[in-house]
């Protein structure tokens, strides 16, 4: 109705609205954020062409402009020539920041762009491992396999990596998962581990690999080599040929896979065996499969090996690993070296 249309509008004049592809079969994101901008006037956008803001920006640039109109809302956006003439970030978590938005200080409320959100205190080694991290059990349990004896950061330790989280650039949720990025701070600051935010666009056109691009930039400027990037796949091998090709290949970086089975749920006694104990509660937080809830797989329940088997006894993965429900690792409940199964270091 033209009501809702107009209602849009209004809210589209303090938050951009976005969404950019995720990965594949994976279906959309909803993001947005357009801080570094002014108001033109426009009362009503229901007639204005949708354009991707990447390559207005773009466009706008390489004509030596310093603003251009966001077809969306009709507000006047800084370039990043513009950003730059001024020589440091403003603080306001604007959409071209060229500086990483060093200067924001709520960095998980306002970054448009790839940001360094949190710095561990023990620094970063001056190699790293970028991994994966949704919030979920899958990523945590990657993550205390490369701090294993054996595992590719056992002797580096927890300097050695950066984690990366995708989110929604308008509502700051992580998709699929429900989980906020606050939420992800949580953990973050608990384990006391790099992080990198990905904030992802709708309409910005620059893509998911080119904003892990991006957010690999980000890390390299901090001063470390990206020697590898981690994922908490488990089995999918679809989803482990897309990365290899998409984002291995495109950005150049080798791909590793500490939880990984070549035979679907090959591994999960043993990765169930390491999460408990972890002691580190994991609650569903989101549910896509109606025969899951049946099966008592309902938010708010503590992932583990009862429900693991409900899953499995109904037909799913008793991982979740096709999608059919998402976890929250909880590791602020046990100790950091405990969730970090340091003990064993």
């Amino acid at each position: 109705s033209r009501q809702w249309r107009l209602r849009r509008a209004r809210d589209a004049m303090e938050t951009l609205a976005e969404v950019v592809p995720n990965e594949p079969n994976m279906g959309t994101f909803v993001k947005a954020g357009l801080a570094g901008c002014t108001d033109t006037g426009v009362q009503d956008i229901e007639d204005l062409d949708i354009e991707d803001f990447d390559d207005l920006h773009k466009s706008a640039c390489e004509r030596g402009e310093k603003l251009y109109t966001d077809p969306s809302t009709g507000y006047v956006v800084m370039t990043k020539l513009n950003h730059l003439a001024r020589g440091k970030c403003c603080g306001s978590g604007c959409r071209h920041c060229p500086y990483s938005h060093v200067n924001v200080k709520d960095k998980v409320k306002k970054i448009q762009n790839p940001a360094l959100l949190h710095v561990p205190a023990s620094g970063f080694a001056s190699e790293v491992t970028v991994l994966m991290w949704s919030g979920g059990k899958d990523s945590f349990l990657a993550l205390r396999a490369m701090l294993k004896p054996g595992g590719r950061l056992h002797e580096i330790g927890p300097s050695g990596v950066i984690l990366l989280t995708t989110f929604d650039s308008s509502t700051r949720v992580v998709a699929h998962q429900d989980v906020s990025a606050r939420e992800v701070e949580r953990q973050v600051k608990h384990l006391d581990v790099g992080w990198v935010g990905v904030p992802l666009h709708r309409n910005g056109g620059a893509g998911y690999v080119s904003r892990l691009k991006d957010a690999l930039d980000v890390v390299r400027n901090a001063g470390c080599e990206v020697t590898g990037l981690a994922c908490g796949d488990l089995h999918l091998e679809h989803i482990r040929s897309w990365r290899e090709d998409a984002v291995g290949k495109g950005l150049g970086i080798p791909c590793c896979y500490p939880v990984w089975s070549d035979v679907a749920g090959g591994n999960y006694s043993e990765l169930a065996l390491d999460l408990e104990k972890s002691g580190v509660p994991c609650l569903v937080t989101a549910v896509t499969e109606t025969r899951c809830e049946n099966a008592g797989v309902v938010v708010g329940a503590v992932y583990d090996r009862k429900l693991a088997a409900a899953a499995f006894a109904v037909g799913a993965d008793a991982f979740g690993e096709n999608g059919e429900f998402h976890t929250l690792a909880r590791v602020w409940e046990v100790s950091r070296i405990q969730a970090l199964g340091l003990e064993d270091a």
